[in-house]
Order: structure tokens, then C-alpha cells, then sequence
């Protein structure tokens, strides 16, 4: 295992899914000897056809490093590793090291001049961008995309403003009261193809994945609880409050923290609510029932018609839409295609019988539709054809 270009041949196998599981344990604990990352990151720049620019290059580092990382850290004595537990979790950041800097090896192979491949992407569409809606207690609809940087409006003695990097932010007026005001709430909502970052009147931090909507009090002063209501997927940093729990209540459940980090995802055309913690803690509630479960860091809940399963959570996949990837870790072709449709916009339809199952891969959200269409594709042997905002999927 010492000559490179063994080393090489296996980490080909690895990258086409063709590699055996004792090759595959032989590159694993190859790479977990290493107390340094320059043979793992030859072997993905090796892998381009052309040279990366400064920005892609810190990525890729970022990435490499992310892959030697977990390598050494799954190895270490006493610990019992397998394929099935290790793949998931190193795979995909090893398929993050190859195409996190744009579309990667699949973009540079369009440049050789496939026109027939190249006519069915003709017409391009963007990844995501910071767009959303606005809707004030009174009615008035704000498309924040559109509005100006600045203050947008002051109610119930909380100011309201877009900052420069395109983020909503609540301040409250110094001198200012709202415990004697009526309660009023605001709603921001994500389109497909659409991001937004908000800052909450106590400090608490939202990320806002494309397709969803969050409802919230303009101000929390007078309340015993800060209860928002979301639909679809956020990321919260919650400022800490232990006198006044936090409360996100999403289809069918609820869940509680005083302070902490975590991701919720409520989409309605998803088959559960899935609650990751990555810090602190939370308690999940389902509905009305005084049953609960309380998830500790690296935990992941699942909402199901028979209650709320527990299990251990891949936190980085959980929050790669906030780090700005895609990664999939086992899921099958339509759950994937449902969360490019809602980034990119586009609807999907089916030609034939198709439906993969167990696909691994990550990639960068910043890539063009076609990019993307085109390293899934090439992964797994899938066929696309974009027609306006519609996306064919075929055998």
C-alpha cells in the first residue's frame, strides 16, 4: 500500500463505487495512518483535468482536511468499524473533496464539446439566492429582495431592518416599550429558489432553506414563551433565555430549548420531521401529548404517524444546506430530486420507472441546475433533459 499509484487505483474504485470491501479497508486505514493530508489532497486535484482557481483551492483544503479527519478519528484503537457505518459518513465528505469547488470533473468534460449533451441544457438555471417575502402585522406583503438596505419599518417599538449581506434584523428602539402594545406578529417566507437569514427581536439566528415559511412575534417582551411557527427547514442559534423557553412549533410537533443549535426540517411533501441538535439540548413534543423525548448533541428526532424515534444524526448532513451543499447519505432518487426542486425551482417529472436508491454524493449548492444534472448523472447512471423550469428524469 506504500506506491502511489495503487493508492490511486483503489481511490479511483472508491470514487466509481466499484471498490471491494477489502480494498476499501485497505484504503481506509491506509489514509488513517496519515498524520497529514497531502497524499488524500494529490489524489483529488489528480482527479480534475485543469487547475483550480485560489477560492475553489481553500474549499477543496477545507474539505481534504474534513476527509483525513474523520478517517483517523473512526479509526482509532478499540473502535469497530464497517462498511455500512463508515461509507455514509466518509464517503460523502470524500465526494465533497472531489466536487466541492463548482461542477468539478463533470463540468470541465462538458468543455470537450459534446453539442448533443450540451443542447439539453441550453437554457441555464441558478442555484438559490437571497429572496423572500415580508409580511407585516398589518397586511403589507415586502419582497426583501427588492427592498432597499436600511430600515423597513418600526412596530411595537422593534425596529426592522435589511442590513448590507442581505439579512432581516429586529432591534429593539432604546427608550422603547412593547409590554403595553398589542401582540403582533410578522411572517417571512422563502420562495423555491430562495434563501434569507433573520435576526429575531431576542438574538436568536435563523437560517431559512428554500420553500419555507416562519411566523413570529415582532417582539418577545411581554411574552412568557417565544414561540415561533415554522414550515419547511431553518437552522437555529437560539439566544440563551432560561427564564423564557424557546419554542418552534412546526406540522405535528413542538420543540423546546432555552439556548442552543439546531435544525428542523417540516417540509409537507416530506415523509417525517426530522429534528437534529448539534448544541445544548432540546425536547421534542409530538402534538398535544404529554409524552416527549429529549435529544442530546449529535441526535436526530424523526416525527412518525407512531411517535418520535430517536436515533444517532449526521449533524454535517443535517446543516450542509446552511454550509452551502448538498449531501446525500443513502437517499433515493426522488427524495433528492424534491430538494433540487425546491432550491432550484423547477418541477421534476418521470419518464419510465425511476427511482435510485442508496445514493452517496455531495455537492456544491452553488452550482448552475446543469452542472448539478450533470455530476448526478454521471454518478448514477441517471438521464435528465431540462425544458424551461422542468426537469425530466429518465432511465
Amino acid at each position: 500500500m506504500e506506491n502511489y499509484n495503487d493508492i490511486r487505483e483503489l481511490f479511483g474504485k472508491y470514487l466509481d463505487n466499484s471498490i471491494s470491501r477489502e480494498e476499501y479497508d485497505k484504503l481506509l486505514h491506509h489514509f488513517g495512518r496519515q498524520q497529514d493530508n497531502g497524499e488524500l489532497h494529490q489524489l483529488v486535484v489528480d482527479a480534475m483535468t485543469e487547475d483550480v482557481s485560489a477560492y475553489d483551492q481553500l474549499r477543496l483544503d477545507e474539505a481534504v482536511s474534513r476527509v483525513g479527519f474523520r478517517l483517523r478519528e473512526e479509526l482509532q484503537p478499540n473502535k469497530t468499524t464497517t462498511l455500512r457505518r463508515l461509507w455514509p459518513r466518509i464517503g460523502v465528505a470524500a465526494a465533497v473533496a472531489v466536487v466541492i469547488f463548482g461542477a468539478g470533473l463533470f463540468y470541465i468534460k462538458q468543455k470537450s464539446g459534446d453539442k448533443a449533451q450540451t443542447a439539453v441544457y441550453q437554457k441555464d438555471i441558478e442555484p438559490a439566492g437571497n429572496k423572500a417575502y415580508l409580511t407585516l402585522s398589518n397586511g403589507k406583503r415586502i419582497a426583501l429582495d427588492d427592498a432597499a438596505n436600511g430600515n423597513i419599518t418600526t412596530q411595537s417599538n422593534v425596529r426592522v431592518s435589511k442590513t448590507a449581506d442581505g439579512r432581516l434584523v429586529y432591534t429593539a428602539v432604546e427608550n422603547g416599550s412593547a409590554t403595553d402594545l398589542p401582540l403582533a406578529y410578522n411572517t417571512i417566507e422563502t420562495p423555491k429558489g430562495g434563501r434569507y437569514e433573520i435576526m429575531l427581536p431576542d438574538g436568536t439566528h435563523v437560517w431559512m432553506n428554500a420553500g419555507s415559511k416562519l411566523k413570529y412575534p415582532v417582539s418577545f417582551a411581554s411574552l412568557k414563551e417565544r414561540r415561533i411557527e415554522l414550515q419547511g427547514e431553518a437552522y437555529f442559534e437560539v439566544a440563551h433565555n432560561k427564564l423564557v423557553p424557546f419554542r418552534v412549533s412546526s406540522p405535528g410537533q413542538t420543540v423546546e430549548v432555552l439556548g442552543t443549535h439546531f435544525n428542523v426540517s417540516a417540509y409537507t411533501d416530506e415523509k417525517s420531521v426530522k429534528t437534529t441538535l448539534l448544541q445544548g439540548s432540546v425536547k421534542v413534543s409530538q402534538g398535544n401529548s404529554p409524552h416527549f423525548k429529549l435529544l442530546k448533541p449529535g441526535e436526530q428526532a424523526l416525527l412518525l404517524d407512531d411517535g418520535i424515534q430517536v436515533s444517532q444524526g449526521d449533524a454535517e448532513q443535517a446543516v450542509a444546506w446552511k454550509n452551502g451543499d448538498f449531501v446525500f447519505v443513502g437517499e433515493d432518487l426522488k427524495t433528492i430530486m424534491r430538494e433540487v426542486a425546491r432550491w432550484y425551482d423547477v418541477d421534476v417529472e418521470y419518464k419510465g420507472s425511476v427511482n435510485v436508491k442508496g445514493i452517496f454524493s455531495a455537492f456544491p449548492r452553488t452550482m448552475k441546475l446543469s452542472q448539478l444534472l450533470k455530476a448526478l448523472g454521471a454518478n448514477q447512471g441517471i438521464h435528465f433533459r431540462m425544458e424551461g423550469r422542468r426537469v425530466l428524469v429518465m432511465p
